[in-house]
């Protein structure tokens, strides 16, 4: 059987705004109900922290980046510390400025359906990552 790996998914942990609560949903939505044998979470705060794990992984395997805004935080840190990431999602490309509200930090009800289309995103880029993948190592 040949070897494909998973593909690591780094999400925003920003607290204090709508669009990091819809990455973070999005990314858990994508991993654990879409594509739960194919993906694993990279602990953003670990990686900012030098964990040889969570860096180690990164480096090697493909990774895709969920950002709640223009920072892109996850996606910068990536690419400084592992390399650019594969894919590079910014949740303000869907909702503007919309994700710097900070009025639905702690509910994501009215977000459903973006989280919905984030997560079927993520899902469809780590099917062509893991096909690329395979035809890599193999």
């Amino acid at each position: 059987m040949p070897f494909i790996p998973k593909i690591g998914i780094i999400a925003c942990s920003g607290e204090c705004c709508t669009g990091g609560n819809i990455a973070r949903y999005a990314a858990l939505k994508a991993m654990h109900k879409l594509r739960p044998r194919e993906t694993l979470t990279i602990c953003l705060p670990l990686f900012l922290a030098g964990n040889k794990g969570e860096r180690g992984f990164a480096e090697v395997f493909p990774t895709i980046t969920i950002d709640g805004c223009e920072k892109m935080c996850a996606a910068r840190s990536t690419k400084k510390y592992s390399g650019d990431p594969e894919v590079a999602i910014n949740v303000e490309d869907y909702i503007g400025e919309r994700c710097r509200d900070s009025t639905e930090r702690w509910t994501i009800a009215d977000s459903q359906e973006i989280v919905d289309k984030i997560a079927d995103e993520i899902a469809q880029h780590v099917d062509v990552l893991r096909e690329k993948a395979k035809e890599e190592w193999n």
